[in-house]
């Protein structure tokens, strides 16, 4: 997703406009804009015109509008998502108030105005539109005379750097020609790590190839680290795992991904640490219930002791069409972070979002047991009910994974 243009005043008000570069990019995008927004991005209208003989033929016609947006519907797999609402601009061919729908595509930009950018939405904009900052996993997908050197977030995997290289056969005579441009070509893919991979944040680095081209590429990369005293790369050498790919093309990171040998290097990364929260939390329901809350009276009353150690909530739970709904939920999340607690905000599309969706939406591990604070399920639900019903039938409708 990059960022074209950003207008907010210190009161939350204003506009961004956004320009979808991938599939992901969508996902964000619908967890951006909720119904009351106005979204303005260019559409196509059927309309009537009239010629000088007094036919009267229907034509489409590309128009820019912005809309009050009522309805929202998402297209996971085909990344399309459709807004309807009522036209809030002036137009030539569209009326004040009449409705209209737009279909946000990749590659087409838009404008979001909201009459306030929470924290949560402007955090939502942050991840989207700088994934290098919140990527916690590199890999390196590489043959012989081709790396990609890709970032790996819990929603997306982005190419930051190709290398291509025409490496000519090793023959007898020309063994030389051969080794020289293999060298040149570990030291650009070398070189795109050091460019690319953030190593105060990167927790694992996935080397993975078919045949022995990874090993002896690691092998380079370590000599010349040790040669000129890179100590980028001496200090983090064990972060590296290498690992066998059918390819050396993006789509082998599927199968890397699923590696057996990965899964532990990978266990404290963010793709995976919402699903460890979450086991964390019905570990704790099921050793000290005192210290697992879940249900959001209880879980305010927790951090207002300031007991709360983390956070889980769904992202459903931020795109509710209730203001005061979002709002609460908004709160809390500051709360919780400026008493130190962890804040996790689960896909609805990962196990641990159905999961979570299961307990309301919200659950907590504290840091200390509450045996006083129980659970008054009943007024619970009703405000559980009571929210729902602020909710449009936009909102409630998820994407399919």
């Amino acid at each position: 997703m990059r960022l074209l243009h950003r207008d907010i005043d210190r009161d939350g008000v204003g506009t961004i406009t956004l320009l979808p570069e991938e599939l992901e990019d969508m996902w964000h995008a619908y967890n951006l804009i909720a119904v009351g927004d106005h979204v303005r991005a260019t559409t196509l209208r059927k309309v009537q015109q009239s010629s000088s003989t007094g036919s009267v033929k229907n034509e489409r016609v590309r128009l820019t509008l912005t809309i009050a947006v009522e309805n929202i519907d998402f297209e996971a797999e085909a990344g399309v998502l459709r807004l309807k609402g009522t036209n809030v601009s002036e137009s030539q061919h569209v009326k004040m108030g009449a409705y209209h729908t737009i279909d946000l595509e990749m590659n087409r930009k838009f404008t979001l105005q909201k009459t306030e950018w929470d924290a949560i939405a402007l955090e939502r904009v942050e991840t989207a539109t700088n994934p290098a900052r919140t990527a916690d996993v590199a890999a390196v997908i590489m043959a012989e005379g081709l790396a990609q050197v890709c970032l790996i977030t819990s929603s997306m995997t982005i190419v930051r750097q190709r290398v291509e290289s025409t490496i000519p056969r090793k023959r007898k005579g020309s063994a030389s020609l051969h080794d020289k441009a293999l060298n040149k070509f570990y030291e650009n893919v070398m070189q795109g790590i050091l460019r690319h991979v953030n190593f105060e944040i990167i927790k694992c680095v996935i080397i993975a190839s078919p045949g022995f081209v990874r090993e002896q590429f690691f092998e380079y990369m370590n000599a010349e680290a040790i040669r000129r005293d890179i100590k980028l790369l001496i200090e983090h050498k064990s972060k590296f795992v290498l690992v066998h790919s059918s390819s050396g093309h993006k789509h082998s990171l599927k199968e890397v991904l699923s590696d057996p040998n990965v899964a532990p290097r990978l266990a404290e990364t963010k793709a995976a640490g919402e699903v460890k929260a979450l086991d964390e939390f019905f570990e704790m329901m099921r050793n000290d219930s005192d210290r697992a809350f879940y249900g959001y009276n209880d879980i305010v009353i927790a951090d207002s002791r300031m007991a709360v150690q983390s956070l889980l909530l769904t992202d459903e739970l931020f795109r509710a069409s209730n203001i005061a709904t979002r709002k609460k939920y908004v709160q809390l999340v500051e709360s919780v972070r400026e008493h130190g607690g962890d804040v996790k905000i689960c896909s609805a599309l990962h196990v641990s979002g159905e999961q979570l969706k299961q307990l309301g939406g919200v659950a907590a591990v504290l840091r200390f047991p509450l045996p006083d604070v129980g659970g008054d399920e009943e007024s619970e639900e009703e405000e559980e009910g009571a929210d729902k019903d602020g909710q449009s039938s936009s909102s409630e409708a998820e994407p399919k994974p």
